[in-house]
């Protein structure tokens, strides 16, 4: 009963949380939800932003991380259960990240294939980073 009970408990917050996985398009960017840029300062700085995003570093310039710093960084822009997006470069470090806050930490969370190089590629004109 009690392995049941258990099961049945990891079920339901399992449909709370949400991963979708879309290529990112300049009509994406009209809509309201809240995106977050998990790319470096540096990334930034070179490429711009998507007006009105959200900055929170993941991954530093050697590949490090930090979850418990990132998560308290996120908490203060987005609830839980409330959609948002995430967006990098390609979408590479995206599509991994979603899937871990989705699954590990039942985040309401949409993957942004094709990233920042994506909307360039597309005539998307980012705004300047200003930290």
């Amino acid at each position: 009963m009690k392995k049941i009970v258990i099961g049945l408990l990891l079920l339901g917050t399992l449909l709370f949380a949400e991963l979708q996985n879309i290529w990112v398009t300049k009509d994406f960017l009209k809509k309201d939800i809240k995106i977050i840029d998990i790319r470096t300062p540096g990334e930034w700085r070179e490429t711009g932003i998507v007006k009105g995003a959200y900055t929170i570093m993941f991954f530093d310039e050697k590949g490090r991380f930090n979850v418990p710093e990132f998560l308290e960084k996120l908490d203060k822009v987005v609830k839980k259960g409330e959609q948002f997006a995430l967006i990098c470069r390609t979408g590479s470090r995206t599509a991994e990240i979603s899937k871990f806050l989705s699954s590990e930490l039942e985040y309401n969370v949409i993957n942004l294939g094709g990233g920042m190089m994506k909307l360039k590629y597309e005539g998307y004109k980012p705004v300047p980073y200003k930290p």
